[in-house]
């Protein structure tokens, strides 16, 4: 995770932990903060990679967009992915009770935490979930 200071108040901070980050597909399986993942490390080893990111081009910044704008920037994103040769799954990341609209997300296989963390900046995201070999979802604060 992030060390050192950040411009995020922490109540969001903590709202971005307890998010549940859910990969949607015939093998759907959902990833939780600093909790290793079987599914994530099987999807690592069935695709050949060994990192991922739960990445989201919705909602810049936390502000509250329309769902026209979410989808507009989530097909930016996906070029953008495509462009980088990068396979991805479609995601949803929602808290469990703090009534913010479920995001649109993607899980991207392979991609590095560089690559990941240019990605969530140049979406204005305040932060991103990545997970290397260990397949253990961590939050990376970009703000």
């Amino acid at each position: 995770m992030f060390s050192g200071s950040t411009a995020l108040p922490p109540g969001l901070v903590e709202a971005y932990r307890e998010t549940h980050y859910r990969v949607l597909g015939d093998d759907g399986f959902t990833l939780t903060i600093d909790v290793p993942s079987p599914e994530l490390a099987h999807a690592h080893r069935r695709h050949c990679v060994d990192s991922s990111a739960f990445l989201t081009a919705c909602n810049p910044f936390s502000r509250s967009l329309s769902d026209d704008e979410n989808i507009a920037l989530q097909a930016v994103l996906a070029v953008a992915l495509r462009s980088l040769k990068l396979l991805f799954i479609d995601g949803l990341g929602q808290h469990p009770s703090n009534g913010w609209q479920g995001e649109a997300s993607f899980l991207a296989l392979g991609v590095t935490r560089d690559q990941a963390c240019h990605l969530g900046t140049r979406f204005e995201q305040n932060a991103i979930v990545w997970a290397g070999a260990d397949a253990v979802p961590r939050l990376l604060l970009l703000r």
